[in-house]
């Protein structure tokens, strides 16, 4: 099958550090590479893939792209997909809306992945011009603003199992990764360490939009010795920070669309205590791979009793939900289903033509 997949050009893919979206579509698409499909990779300059590379942007923008310039490079990517459009079997779009008004005119079959919220009001007149468009979510409870549109399935994000390992025997400290932003609650995380008296080190990005309310909100709370603010790390220091975690903390407080960072978790054997919100009761098995919480009382009695949860258990519930063979699976499951209903909708008038036609050979004939 030849295949397009279309990231966005903020994170290369895969990240050098921070960035769910494109680590997720780089895991997909190797292993589509790897069952021997014909796969195009529309990303940043600086991408590492088996696939063909098609680039708008020598670099990934997120670092050093000025307010609108954004934009640009994006605009360039789509017309550049749009070129292409026709040699490919089917094309996964993983940027949000901005391809909306191309995927109409396409003529290969298409589907949207969407990784981010969408419970803003503002959201609704778009969807509702484009409500025809196959769209996929990545849990359940993503899709609860926008009920009334096309979705075609869930699929859950899936990851390597080679990428990280089993580590039975955990450290004594709590982590924290993500982003450091005032629904992500980091300082709820803080608030549990503390309690505890266990250390807390925190590997997450800041975004300038976030900066004020890091230097204000959560900059003080590092004067306390049990915790260490790392900032942005790799793969190779996110594994080991993970790999021995005594637990992750998610205390988030947004409808999290994934949380990727919790199947990574769950790889290690690592478990997670995160507040029930958005996709979190779906992808955290309530007393099985962590603790489902909604309030601080609750998250320290969760933290304090953390080791009574099977670490290989974890592990085990990793490989058989989210590995990154089920993903592609799934998605290839949708993709032959895009190009049957596509079939379908060509052979119909032509069909009905050849009926016709029958129709007037027979009235002649007769």
């Amino acid at each position: 099958m030849k295949i397009a997949q279309v990231s966005p050009l903020f994170e290369r893919v895969p990240p050098k550090a921070y960035g769910g979206t494109e680590r997720v579509i780089s895991y997909l698409t190797e292993e589509l590479v790897r069952r021997g499909h014909e796969v195009t990779l529309f990303a940043a300059g600086d991408s590492i893939t088996r696939a063909r590379l098609v680039s708008a942007s020598a670099e990934s923008i997120r670092q050093n792209a000025r307010e609108h310039e954004w934009l640009v490079y994006h605009t360039i990517l789509l017309d550049m997909v749009s070129e292409l459009a026709d040699t490919f079997d089917v094309i996964h779009f993983h940027t949000d809306y901005l391809h909306f008004p191309l995927a109409k005119k396409v003529r290969a079959a298409h589907v949207t992945t969407l990784h981010g919220r969408l419970d803003l009001p503002e959201l609704v007149p778009l969807y509702r011009r484009f409500c025809d468009l196959p769209l996929i979510s990545i849990s359940n409870n993503q899709r609860i603003p926008l009920p009334w549109v096309n979705w075609y399935e869930t699929v859950h994000h899936g990851l390597p199992p080679d990428l990280y390992s089993l580590q039975p025997d955990p450290g004594k400290y709590f982590a924290y990764l993500g982003r450091i932003s005032p629904e992500k609650r980091v300082d709820r995380a803080i608030d549990i360490a503390q309690q505890c008296g266990l250390p807390l080190y925190i590997a997450a990005k800041i975004d300038k939009a976030d900066e004020a309310y890091f230097n204000e909100c959560i900059k003080p709370l590092f004067r306390d010795p049990l915790i260490e603010y790392i900032g942005e790390i790799g793969e190779p220091e996110k594994r080991e920070l993970l790999e021995h975690a005594y637990a992750l903390l998610f205390p988030i407080d947004w409808p999290e669309p994934f949380g990727l960072v919790m199947i990574e978790s769950f790889a290690c054997g690592t478990p997670v205590i995160a507040y029930r919100h958005g996709s979190i009761p779906e992808i955290v098995e309530d007393g099985i791979t962590g603790y489902v919480v909604t309030n601080q009382e609750e998250a320290v009695r969760a933290a304090e009793s953390i080791g009574s949860i099977d670490r290989k258990r974890c592990r085990e519930v990793f490989e058989r939900r989210f590995t990154v063979a089920h993903m592609a699976e799934n998605y290839l499951r949708i993709y032959e289903r895009l190009l049957s209903e596509q079939q379908c909708a060509l052979d119909a008038p032509f069909g009905r033509i050849q009926k016709q036609n029958s129709r007037l050979i027979g009235d002649i004939n007769g």
